[in-house]
């Protein structure tokens, strides 16, 4: 793609700017900060109401090349093709998802000018937040500066590249007509993560056999403070649903009648307060190892599956994706397994005195033998997939009801995004859950003792035989009482380490 804007300017015929020189070499008069309306993207562009509303009818019956009044899927793909935005990008889809109030599979010009007029105050007030000048045009510095913040790393050659291939006249500057012909077809988020996403695979296009891909794209500034942030957000929502944890895991075990007031009177009285939170330096020590390995399996599998493919490991699909993330977890899991059935086997314990985590260790070392560490494994990783699936596919379809029925195809902002996604995760983890039972209880026996589960069908029958198949969701009310809050926590307090560290 040689920027939508150009094609579209030579094909629709957008209005010409005309320069206007001052010391910075700007041009468009841009409005500073505060709420933003079309009075002010029309001043930006130094365009009339008529001569926009021509401009858009223009470029509408540009795509609706067969005069039907309505474009279709297969009239935006050939109008993008046109406009040499590859196919591979799925724009098409997307853009007609987004155009598509109704759901019809059919854009009218109506739900046509809705989205370019949404798009082109996103992407004002986008140009606004780069151009901290506010002398109506983004320079290379503050491009840069804006990149560094969101995390992003950019040699100076890479700079160079984004300016030249948006700035149409080669000024070295980037006006808002310029930044909305890049982006005006481009039907995601307008954020500068996005952007930076777009131009990469723009410019590999652009460049031919040479494309090179620009190395910013996963490389961080940043990347240890965001592990830090994520590290400490995931400690503080594990500790404050650690009495949620343990009620879990001991109502899991229960093979006779397993009740939730009895077994906190229990943990209270023989334990007391800080009994509820045996086995939460457990917990808390495995965040850091646990999201680093699932963090660089999940790039390296990216990377072997787009060579696989061979294509670049961020066009990869939603499936391998999916497949990524869930053999990343396994990875993930099964490194820090031991770790999770010592847990386990402290939570059970009951008593003031609970073992101390190195002669625990030992004990299973020596009485039950190292295979021991890793009973229950097997149950434990089929559930990553399916809760991983179940989880992404409930996620999506409550966002996209959420545009289509509260937000009226706005984008949802980060608090409806964590409402989706707390609903998602209860509902992912409720359908996993028999497996966790599972693991805990394999978990939880040990191996030399008389009534020792054999393996995980001996478990399954089991517990279907005694327990019928109430038995599969004992602890299944704490566990879901701790979604909410572990999500909540983690945002909030992720969100207030990115503060305290300038991210």
């Amino acid at each position: 793609m040689s920027g939508a804007g150009h094609a579209v300017e030579h094909r629709v015929g957008l209005p010409e700017m005309e320069t206007n020189p001052n010391s910075s070499g700007c041009c468009n008069q841009v409005k500073k900060p505060g709420s933003v309306s079309m009075d002010h993207v029309l001043l930006a562009l130094r365009e009339t109401k008529e001569e926009r509303d021509v401009r858009l009818r223009s470029l509408f019956n540009f795509f609706d090349a067969a005069n039907a009044g309505y474009l279709d899927y297969a009239q935006i793909e050939a109008g993008l093709s046109a406009l040499q935005i590859p196919a591979e990008y799925k724009y098409a889809n997307d853009l007609l998802k987004v155009c598509d109030a109704n759901r019809d599979g059919r854009v009218d010009y109506q739900d046509f000018r809705r989205y370019m007029d949404d798009k082109e105050l996103d992407l004002y007030r986008i140009f606004q937040a780069i151009d901290v000048e506010h002398n109506g045009c983004i320079l290379p510095e503050e491009l840069w500066d804006a990149l560094v913040k969101a995390g992003i790393e950019i040699n100076d050659e890479e700079l160079a590249r984004f300016v030249e291939h948006v700035d149409k006249d080669n000024n070295g500057i980037i006006t808002f007509e310029e930044w909305r012909d890049f982006l005006l077809l481009y039907p995601h988020e307008a954020t500068i993560e996005n952007i930076y996403h777009h131009w990469e695979r723009v410019c590999l296009v652009d460049i031919g056999e040479q494309a090179v891909i620009p190395e910013g794209i996963s490389k961080h500034v940043n990347r240890s403070k965001y592990f830090i942030a994520g590290g400490i957000a995931g400690a503080a929502s594990r500790t404050a649903t650690a009495p949620l944890d343990r009620l879990k895991v001991v109502l899991q075990v229960q093979t006779t009648h397993a009740r939730l007031v009895p077994a906190i009177k229990k943990i209270r009285k023989k334990d007391g307060f800080l009994g509820f939170f045996r086995g939460n330096g457990l917990n808390v020590v495995k965040v850091a190892p646990e999201s680093a390995i699932k963090f660089y399996s999940y790039e390296l599998l990216k990377n072997v599956i787009a060579d696989f493919k061979g294509g670049e490991k961020d066009s990869i699909g939603p499936v391998e994706r999916l497949f990524a993330g869930g053999m990343a977890g396994a990875v993930a899991q099964t490194s820090i397994y031991p770790l999770d059935l010592i847990k386990t086997r402290l939570q059970i314990c009951e008593g003031g005195n609970a073992p101390k985590l190195g002669a625990l260790a030992k004990n299973i070392w020596v009485q039950e033998g190292p295979r021991a560490f890793y009973k229950g494994l097997v149950p434990s990783l089929l559930g990553i997939i399916p809760y991983a699936g179940i989880d992404l596919a409930a996620y999506e379809t409550l966002k996209d009801m959420s545009k289509t029925y509260i937000l009226y195809d706005s984008e949802p902002g980060p608090l409806v995004q964590l409402g989706c996604g707390t609903v998602s995760a209860a509902f992912g983890a409720s359908c996993v859950y028999p497996l966790q039972v599972i693991r805990t209880r394999m978990q939880a026996q040990h191996s030399n003792s008389a009534a020792a589960y054999k393996g995980m069908s001996d478990v399954f029958w089991r517990t279907l035989q005694n327990e019928s198949y109430k038995g599969f969701y004992k602890g299944l009310f704490p566990n879901l009482l701790k979604v909410v809050p572990s999500a909540s926590i983690t945002y909030l307090v992720y969100e207030a380490m990115k503060k305290s560290l300038d991210l």
